[in-house]
Formats: structure tokens, C-alpha cells, sequence
């Protein structure tokens, strides 16, 4: 059963480097782990004189790139509304973990990462989505929330396995 946990947090808070460091992590525990990454500007994942980027430009909707390494699709939205992130999440095939990186707003359960050195201010007290903190001070006032030191592994990969709720329950809430 696919398990769905959000890393929310500024720019800046090492929500990145802490998912590089907790996949490793999860499939040494044996569990699959799959991520969706939340970009806020224009991205391409294809290079300009490549064949695919060359029927995108040429107007394709989707292209598939396959090797025997790996494969790719990319789908252009040419206008149309970016894609939420229930409708991200049902591109997935099963696995045990899908770990968002972003999409700090939408009602799915999260892990705030906050770094003190930002000095943006911390979501917690406004998400009740959140079901746990790390950070590398502890918050003042975080009585009913768990908390971990950002340089814990071990113990934000138990926070993924405890608080990660199942895609069903996730796919309700991010359409209710």
C-alpha cells in the first residue's frame, strides 16, 4: 500500500539534501521510495537538439523517451492549469513511500523542515497538517507535535513510517 509524507519548508531549510539522505535511508529499512519534487518556475529536463526536445518544439503533448536504463514522459501543458498535486500523485506506480518535496499548502500530512539561519518563520502553528518538526533548534510552544534534530536520520526515516498516511486518505483530503 503506497504511503504518502510531505517535506515542507523555505527555501533554504535543506529539504533536499535531507530527502538524498533519507532515501538511502528508508531503502535500507527495505521500503521503496519514490519522490515528486514541486518546482515554482519554468524547468526542462531535455537538452535543445535532441530528438525529443525537437518534437516537443515541434508540438507534441507528450513524448516518451526509453532506453534500457530508464524511461521519461514528458507532457507539455501549452496554457493549461498546472497539475495538482492529486492528480500528480495517481501518476505513480505502487511503491511504499511517495515523499513530496513542496506543495507546503495543500492538506497532506508533512514533516516541517526549518533551518534557524533562514529566519523565515516557522508553518506549524498555521498547517495542521504538519505532524512533526525538524529543525536544528526546537520550537517554543511545540507541545503536541514530535520533533527531531535535523542531523537525526534515524529517527525523520521512524517519522516517515509513523506519520505517512495512505494515498487513498491523502487523495480525500487533498480534494476535500
Amino acid at each position: 500500500m503506497t504511503r504518502v509524507l510531505g517535506l515542507a519548508g523555505w527555501s533554504g531549510a535543506g529539504k533536499t539534501t535531507l530527502l538524498t539522505r533519507l532515501i538511502p535511508a528508508l531503502r535500507e529499512k527495505g521500503y521503496s521510495v519514490s519522490t515528486l519534487k514541486h518546482a515554482h518556475h519554468s524547468f526542462d529536463i531535455d537538452k535543445p537538439g535532441k530528438d525529443s526536445h525537437r518534437h516537443r518544439e515541434a508540438g507534441a503533448g507528450e513524448v516518451l523517451v526509453a532506453s534500457g536504463s530508464r524511461w521519461a514522459l514528458m507532457h507539455e501543458l501549452r496554457g493549461q492549469a498546472e497539475p495538482r498535486l492529486g492528480e500528480l500523485l495517481n501518476k505513480f506506480s505502487p511503491v511504499d513511500f511517495i515523499l513530496v518535496e513542496g506543495f507546503k499548502r495543500d492538506p497532506h500530512v508533512k514533516i516541517e523542515i526549518h533551518r534557524a539561519a533562514n529566519g523565515k518563520p516557522w508553518l506549524y502553528p498555521d498547517d495542521a497538517s504538519i505532524g512533526a518538526v525538524a529543525s536544528d533548534v526546537p520550537p517554543a510552544g511545540l507541545a503536541s507535535l514530535p520533533f527531531v534534530d535535523l542531523d537525526d536520520l534515524p529517527g525523520i526515516a521512524n517519522l516517515v513510517v509513523d506519520l505517512a498516511w495512505p494515498l487513498d486518505r491523502t487523495l480525500a483530503a487533498l480534494s476535500a
